[in-house]
């Protein structure tokens, strides 16, 4: 490759990377996963050369889609044998309110991504091209080599199973933030009775510590009271460190927080509410330290 034809690659590769990132993000929930899925895609692309390719895009997203796929075998076979429920890695925005380049692509709620982690990769895949990023049927049929009333019956299967498990609502921001903040101050105060009101009655938490932090809990606890006490357990310091430091942020494009110990986060707190939007259906609690790797703590306090 000449250097005039790898300097139009990297150009256009760079130009269309957001996109790539979100794209593979979406089908597999994990930044590091992602990262190496894109260096694939350009190690792909670089050894092709942009010349003579009318629609460098679709070819970019069908190597990554592809790659992505391929990957997703090995990341199901990490999840055997990970300890505790599993959550995808949270894409928490900048503490000066800016996005990073991951939150500037479509951004799907962690709670979707858990969802999403049920259907198959095929499926996972048309579900994020088409409902997430809008691609027809038929552009979806040509990055998968498969026929268009294939990818058509994929998508039907995938889009009951995600409206089954998580009806099309998603909260005002003002309310999500409102919620939030009305949960944390209850959970880290450890106001029971505070809890017990804003918590819905089947409410699910959801922690993933990969075995490595607490609260070490190894499936996911349902139900109000069990709630409570798992949630007033980890703020009293019994399952989790004291003297943590709160932050207010954007996790996947919805408001969440963050909790840091001295500088280092320890935990990324994201609540999903009912449809009424009064009380907090899903309570999402990431500690493993491999999943926050990229989260930076803002100077200054709350």
């Amino acid at each position: 490759m000449s250097d005039r034809s790898g300097d139009e690659a990297t150009d256009v590769f760079i130009g269309h990377r957001e996109l790539l990132f979100g794209l593979v993000y979406n089908m597999l929930g994990s930044v590091a996963d992602t990262e190496d899925v894109l260096q694939e895609t350009w190690l792909s692309w670089a050894g092709r050369g942009a010349e003579g390719i009318a629609h460098p895009r679709a070819y970019l997203v069908r190597i990554a889609v592809n790659h992505a796929l391929q990957r997703r075998a090995a990341v199901s076979r990490r999840r055997e044998t990970y300890v505790g429920p599993w959550l995808p890695e949270p894409l928490v925005a900048d503490g000066d309110g800016a996005d990073g380049p991951a939150l500037r692509t479509e951004s799907v709620s962690l709670a979707m991504l858990v969802v999403l982690e049920s259907l198959t990769p095929l499926e996972r895949a048309v579900f994020v091209l088409a409902e997430v990023f809008g691609y027809p049927h038929t552009e979806i049929a040509e990055i998968l080599d498969r026929t268009p009333a294939a990818v058509r019956q994929l998508a039907h299967r995938a889009r009951g199973h995600v409206h089954a498990r998580r009806p099309l609502y998603r909260a005002h921001p003002r309310v999500r933030r409102e919620a939030t903040e009305r949960f944390v101050r209850a959970a880290l105060g450890g106001d029971i009775a505070e809890l017990l009101e804003i918590l819905a009655p089947d409410v699910t938490v959801w922690t993933d510590g990969g075995g490595r932090r607490r609260p070490a809990v190894l499936k996911p606890v349902r139900g109000r009271d069990k709630a409570v006490r798992l949630i007033a357990s980890f703020a009293s310091g019994e399952r989790g460190p004291r003297d943590l430091d709160l932050r207010y942020r954007r996790v996947n494009g919805d408001e969440a927080a963050v909790l840091f110990q001295g500088e280092s986060p320890y935990a990324v707190m994201v609540m999903d509410l009912t449809p009424e939007g009064d009380r907090v259906s899903d309570v999402y609690i990431v500690t493993n330290p491999d999943k926050l790797t990229h989260v930076r703590r803002d100077e200054e306090a709350e």
